[in-house]
């Protein structure tokens, strides 16, 4: 076996199944198995998973066990030499990891390597790289200042070494994921995937970044922006100091009360009221399902030329690949006036997100 990918799942169900068909389509050729951790998802997601993913391994998980240890009792089922630990809001094209099969027989020294998450508009998320977050470098984001948190030493495109991976898309070898003990569950959400990619540099391993394989990342539907998502990230941040920058009394005084003030005075997420004058059907025929829900215009098309504002896209992929969705979402002229869905192949259903930091859109058709 080469390759185990491990989805960590929770309360995502259509997502999941977007997911999994991208993952699917992106496993043709080589040789894989796929394994959803359910973290006790309220919604239908392993009833989905059992009836139209029956290959797939999953392990139901009785209680929520947050991010760290639901992928650490995901990578135990684990047979390949390889992992990709990755989100179930994520959507991979096609030869992703042939690519990063590839590139990593080319490396000796082998940490983790991360491609290039783009959001639901096709727009480039900087976590994608980032550097190890200094005391100095962190404060300086929390003020509005990322130059320093963000690996801006490379271009988006580009490949190349970086400190820190985000965890929505981590692919490594499974024997230094086992002998780097794994995910930090100290970590219940959020930080767990900088403390790795610190303890791989630290092992003496290159972490790499991977700009020529795009994936989308919905992001807003892992977690909700709330006061909870803010408690739970700025908690990571403590332990992430605790235990690799301790120092003295006063050093940890001044990190805790920096934390906190970041937390009280974090900005306000201020969210646009979206506008769809018309839909754009990408496809090679109208499906007759869209003409029934929606009531607006639906123009059928085959590429994206002539988009006018306030226009929704949805992307076909009974007739598009993965791959060619991904290089049109990046394409297109980013405009917070053009939004996009996907509708997957067989399914009932097509979804989107208008941003990272909110949970997005699912139209069931009947």
């Amino acid at each position: 076996m080469k390759l185990s990918i491990v989805i960590l799942n929770y309360n995502v169900r259509y997502f999941l199944e977007l997911c999994l068909k991208s993952v699917q389509a992106a496993t043709v050729n080589i040789e894989a198995e796929i394994i959803v951790v359910d973290n006790s998802s309220e919604d239908d997601s392993c009833q989905m998973v059992r009836d139209l993913f029956p290959e797939v391994v999953l392990v139901e998980n009785k209680e929520n066990f947050g991010f760290s240890k639901g992928n650490n009792i995901g990578v135990k089922k684990a047979k390949g030499e390889y992992l990709c630990i990755l989100n179930p809001d994520t959507v991979v094209p096609e030869d992703a990891f042939e690519k990063l099969l590839e590139f990593s027989t080319t490396k000796e020294n082998l940490g983790i390597v991360g491609c290039k998450l783009i959001d639901g508009v096709g727009k480039f998320l900087p976590e994608s790289k980032r550097n190890v977050p200094v005391v100095n470098a962190a404060f300086k984001k929390l003020l509005g200042n990322s130059n320093d948190y963000y690996a801006n030493h490379l271009e988006n495109n580009a490949v190349g070494k970086v400190d820190v991976l985000v965890g929505a898309f981590m692919f490594l070898r499974k024997r230094l994921y086992v002998d780097l003990g794994g995910f930090d569950e100290d970590y219940f959400m959020y930080g767990e995937d900088i403390d790795l990619s610190y303890c791989v540099l630290n092992a003496g391993y290159d972490n790499y970044y991977f700009g020529k394989i795009s994936v989308i990342h919905y992001k807003g539907e892992s977690t909700l922006r709330d006061k909870k998502y803010a408690e739970r990230f700025y908690g990571a941040m403590q332990i992430f100091y605790k235990k690799h920058f301790k120092k003295n009394w006063l050093f940890d005084v001044l990190v805790w009360l920096g934390i906190k003030l970041a937390f009280t005075f974090r900005p306000a997420i201020v969210q646009k009221i979206k506008t769809v004058q018309r839909y754009v059907f990408v496809s090679d025929k109208m499906d007759v399902r869209l003409e029934n829900k929606i009531s607006k215009k639906i123009i059928l098309k085959s590429d994206l030329k002539n988009i006018e504002p306030e226009t929704e896209i949805i992307f076909d992929a009974n007739v598009l690949t993965f791959k060619s969705i991904i290089a049109m979402f990046e394409s297109d002229k980013k405009t917070d006036l053009v939004t996009y869905k996907i509708l997957p192949n067989q399914s009932n259903f097509f979804l989107g997100s208008d941003n990272s930091i909110s949970q997005g859109k699912i139209i069931v058709l009947t």
